[in-house]
């Protein structure tokens, strides 16, 4: 089924708004070296509603805070216009004026613009001259990836269940753009979907599927986009059942060592009652009084005293009796 623009514009929509606060906590730390971008790491996702966006723009949908305190704007792109950079110099002072607006100075603002594989280096003008305004757009260039060498290597680490270090991640969830050819990004969005799916890692797997979802949004059908969605459920409700089993282990082992301190001290308490009592008879037996009996041992009252002489006396009728 052929999309349309407008199924485009509410799939790409519905994706950021199910995946941001997921994929916000999950990008800290990391860095888009792989994709050729020499920039910091990231310290955190920033927000993206603009003020006074028009309703025929395209919105802002990848804003990033780094480490050297630069903000990154971040773009996708599967063919080149010059056009564009009148977009991003929307995107910009778009930017500017929201840190206007909260009386804040704004940082240093960085325009990276990332291009699929099908746009290659000597196609591309990073710079845009009119006069009084000078843009300067960093990028990369994803059909410089090999793409079937990286496929081939994080399938092979899935596959050993082993963890994925921080660049692994992210070439995962670029992976599908990386591809020339329509029918080739088609084919590998489905396989990596697919391998994703078995990665054990609850987080990482969710930080996969998550960016799949947002950066293949230009990509992406609607059948495929619901597939993800529901494989990211399903991750997290086995998350939360993990978390769940862990917690009531967790109890588990809390309540059996409280149970066994409690043994522990009955054992004490009964084993000092038997010596007392061992200690009251053998008193009785060698004839002391009752006052001398309590004074050395205290924890046995007059009473205590009594009642312990009168069952010995018992016994030693029954077994004289005998």
């Amino acid at each position: 089924m052929k999309k349309t623009a407008s199924d485009n514009t509410e799939i790409a929509y519905q994706n950021k708004d199910i995946t941001s606060k997921m994929l916000a906590e999950n990008f800290k730390g990391k860095t888009f070296r792989v994709y050729g971008l020499d920039l910091p790491e990231i310290r955190q996702v920033l927000p993206t509603n603009l003020p006074a966006v028009k309703a025929n723009e395209l919105r802002l949908d990848n804003l990033f805070e780094l480490a050297d305190g630069t903000v990154a704007v971040v773009d996708y792109e599967s063919d080149y216009d010059e056009a564009d950079k009148v977009k991003y110099l929307n995107y910009l002072t778009g930017i500017a004026n929201r840190y206007l607006q909260e009386k804040k100075k704004c940082p240093v603002l960085r325009m990276i613009v990332i291009y699929t594989g099908d746009i290659t280096r000597d196609q591309v003008s990073a710079e845009y001259h009119i006069g009084a305004v000078r843009l300067t757009v960093e990028t990369a260039f994803l059909s410089e990836l090999h793409s079937e060498e990286i496929y081939q290597r994080l399938k092979r680490k899935v596959e050993k269940n082993e963890k994925l270090d921080n660049e692994e991640l992210m070439e995962f969830i670029i992976l599908p753009l990386s591809y020339p050819k329509k029918e080739d990004k088609e084919k590998n969005l489905h396989q990596t979907v697919d391998l994703a799916v078995q990665i054990r890692d609850r987080e990482q797997q969710l930080f996969i599927l998550s960016g799949i979802l947002v950066f293949s949004d230009k990509l992406i059908d609607r059948e495929t986009a619901n597939k993800i969605r529901r494989a990211i459920e399903m991750t997290q409700v086995a998350q939360i059942f993990e978390e769940e089993k862990q917690q009531a282990l967790t109890q588990a082992a809390q309540i059996y060592e409280e149970e066994k301190q409690q043994a522990i001290r009955a054992c004490k308490l009964q084993s000092a009652k038997d010596n007392a009592r061992q200690i009251v008879s053998l008193m009785i037996k060698k004839n002391y009084s009752t006052e001398e009996i309590i004074s050395v041992v205290p924890n046995y009252s007059r009473n205590d005293v009594e009642a312990l002489r009168v069952e010995m006396s018992k016994n030693d009728k029954t077994l004289l009796g005998k």
